[in-house]
């Protein structure tokens, strides 16, 4: 073991003394090959040395040799970053090679869109508010009003993990537990992943992204449904953008609209359009005063507040600004289509 310690000491001494000689990328090198030659390497040498030491000191003499090449590995290293600080690298650079090209992360575009909504309901004096994924049939469906035999509650539509439990089929049941928390006035919107049982075309996909809003105060009307929702739509595509009400229904609101805006593809002009399919208007959310009944299932008083909501698809409403034709796109990671959108 002391012969060893002394071999080591002298090879110590001999780097030490070639270091200071190193001036080049040749001599670098010689050095290199002398002390960690896979061959003839001095360090190399002393592992294959380590067969004949004695089991009892065959810990200690690995350690020493390990520390050894620790030594000489930092050596090298330090070497080679003063050769090329003296303006002599290492290596050649071959100067007609091209480039490398750093490819930097950007947010996916549905991430994009959604920060764009949630800015400007930020604006109006709104707050986000997140629930779970995996709700109870109560709040997904029977606090929100939907009959014991509305369709919506069927297996067809919705993805069932035990007879109560279910992978949420809007971000509604958010308004529920919030309004179950918080008194009015509340002012929120909910974004988040929904599920239904879908088959994947190029605008329906099991798994999508959707907002809701809502408000509940005293006094709220209809009138500020409109007004809030016309700013935000105007916010998102432009001042000039036509908006349309018309009545619809929902089971958790009454009256009930869903909202069209002006084709911007075609703009109302072409009859063969595909988005618009040539009636020039497209649907992007649907809206409605809060039903009386909602409000009584977390105990709010409808004959003191009342309130309004909205519910608007992310994907859907992305493609459509976006002029997007496939919704599948968004999924399936193909960083030529991601990269187009950089980071606005």
């Amino acid at each position: 073991m002391a012969d060893l310690k002394d071999r080591v000491e002298g090879l110590r001494k001999a780097f030490e003394a070639e270091a200071l000689k190193v001036g080049d990328a040749k001599s670098l090198e010689g050095l290199r090959t002398a002390f960690l030659s896979r061959k003839k390497g001095h360090v190399t040498l002393l592992f294959e040395g380590l067969k004949s030491v004695p089991a009892e000191d065959k810990r200690e003499a690995g350690r020493l040799v390990n520390a050894f090449k620790t030594f000489v590995q930092d050596g090298l290293q330090t070497l080679e970053g003063k050769v090329r600080t003296d303006g002599r690298p290492a290596q050649a650079l071959d100067l007609t090679l091209p480039g490398r090209k750093r490819y930097v992360g950007a947010p996916h575009p549905l991430v994009l869109f959604q920060q764009e909504i949630e800015n400007v309901f930020l604006g109006m004096g709104f707050t986000i508010e997140e629930g779970p994924e995996i709700e109870t049939d109560y709040y997904n469906f029977e606090a929100l009003n939907f009959p014991p035999h509305h369709p919506a509650r069927d297996s067809w539509d919705t993805l069932y993990i035990t007879d109560d439990l279910l992978l949420r089929t809007h971000t509604s049941p958010v308004q529920i537990r919030v309004m179950e928390k918080k008194k009015p006035p509340i002012r929120i919107i909910i974004p988040g992943r929904v599920f239904r049982r879908e088959t994947p075309d190029p605008t329906h996909l099991p798994m999508f992204m959707q907002i809701e809003g809502l408000v509940v105060d005293e006094g709220i009307t209809f009138a500020h449904l409109k007004g809030t929702l016309e700013y935000f739509i105007r916010a998102l595509f432009g001042e000039k953008i036509k908006v349309r009400f018309r009545p619809s229904f929902f089971p958790f609101t009454e009256p009930s609209a869903e909202v069209d805006i002006e084709c911007i593809v075609c703009g109302g002009q072409d009859k063969s359009c595909r988005v618009c399919g040539g009636t020039g208007w497209k649907e992007i959310l649907g809206s409605g005063m809060v039903d009386p009944q909602v409000l009584k299932n977390v105990n709010i008083d409808p004959e003191k507040y009342s309130g309004w909501a909205f519910g608007l698809g992310i994907d859907r409403t992305a493609m459509f600004a976006f002029g997007i034709t496939e919704m599948r796109h968004f999924y399936e990671n193909d960083l030529r289509f991601l990269r187009q959108f950089g980071t606005k």
